[in-house]
């Protein structure tokens, strides 16, 4: 019974939070979000192809965690950039090679590289082995591919990977 009101729980959830978060906590916002986060996963069940499958829920966490210090790091960074010297600025694309395979994964790397001030995932090889970054401040192109790698890449491969 539960299974057919919530076919996908996580997905429910997050839309109840960010309903909130975005309207605040008003009793008719809450009605509001709670018939969005149960009303949209229901509709959209049928269409739904491949659902993500995730393991190593406290690598999720300490992802969640890196991406926001990420965040908070390079909007100062970013700041720092743009208000000094323009000649300090080496904007330039990158192919970074991808080892990760799921979709999802995929999908998680470019959405945390594009919410990481600075940087934005621009394009994916039609093979999708290489994604397209496109860095404000690019510097060394080896140090960049290895961060993304070590830093995203890799835990996105244990939580999505490691569960097939």
């Amino acid at each position: 019974m539960m299974r057919r009101l919530f076919p996908a729980p996580l997905l429910s959830a997050a839309l109840f939070i960010a309903w909130l978060l975005l309207n605040g906590a008003a009793p008719a916002q809450l009605a509001l979000g709670a018939v969005l986060a149960t009303a949209i996963p229901w509709l959209t069940e049928p269409v739904r192809v491949d659902r993500p499958r995730f393991s190593a829920w406290p690598t999720l966490v300490r992802l969640g965690f890196v991406v926001l210090f990420d965040i908070v790091v390079s909007n100062v960074r970013v700041a720092r950039l743009i208000l000094g010297p323009e000649a300090r600025i080496d904007p330039r694309f990158v192919w970074v090679p991808l080892t990760i395979r799921d979709p999802h994964g995929i999908v998680a790397l470019a959405g945390i590289i594009t919410l990481t001030p600075g940087t934005l995932s621009s394009d994916l090889s039609d093979d999708r082995r290489h994604l397209l970054v496109h860095c404000l401040n690019a510097g060394d192109e080896a140090l960049l591919i290895a961060t993304i790698k070590q830093r995203y890449e890799a835990p996105l491969i244990r939580i999505f990977e490691g569960a097939r």
